[in-house]
């Protein structure tokens, strides 16, 4: 079980992706809505992992990942796209991020995600 962020500026998606992580026994200890509320979260509390859309107002995905970076080389980052932004998720790959996962969200993508990225 994992202490997870969730990063999205839809409510909605945040919602999706919630119920995909307690449905398997992970704790959802934060969301934030944009980059900057995700950089605080994080400060705050230090989860296990975080799952980070990429286009959000603000402060972008990409940038937050490279916050948070700098506050835990360690940090396990998941990016969060939709169709068409590879060019976004190369970018987040080589500034940290451990795997992506494509919208719409398909439960299984997730977890195997989520597994493979805590080890």
């Amino acid at each position: 079980m994992a202490r997870i962020l969730i990063v999205d500026d839809a409510a909605f998606m945040r919602m999706m992706i919630k119920d995909i992580l307690t449905k398997n026994g992970h704790e959802v200890v934060a969301e934030a809505a944009d980059g900057a509320q995700a950089v605080e979260k994080y400060k705050e509390f230090r989860p296990d992992l975080v799952t980070m859309d990429i286009t959000m107002p603000e402060m972008d995905g990409i940038t937050a990942l490279k916050e948070i970076k700098k506050i835990d080389s360690n940090a396990k980052v998941i990016m969060c796209s939709a169709m068409g932004q590879q060019a976004m998720v190369i970018d987040a790959i080589q500034a940290g991020a451990k795997d992506f996962i494509v919208k719409p969200f398909q439960a299984d993508r997730v977890i195997e995600a989520i597994n493979k990225t805590l080890g």
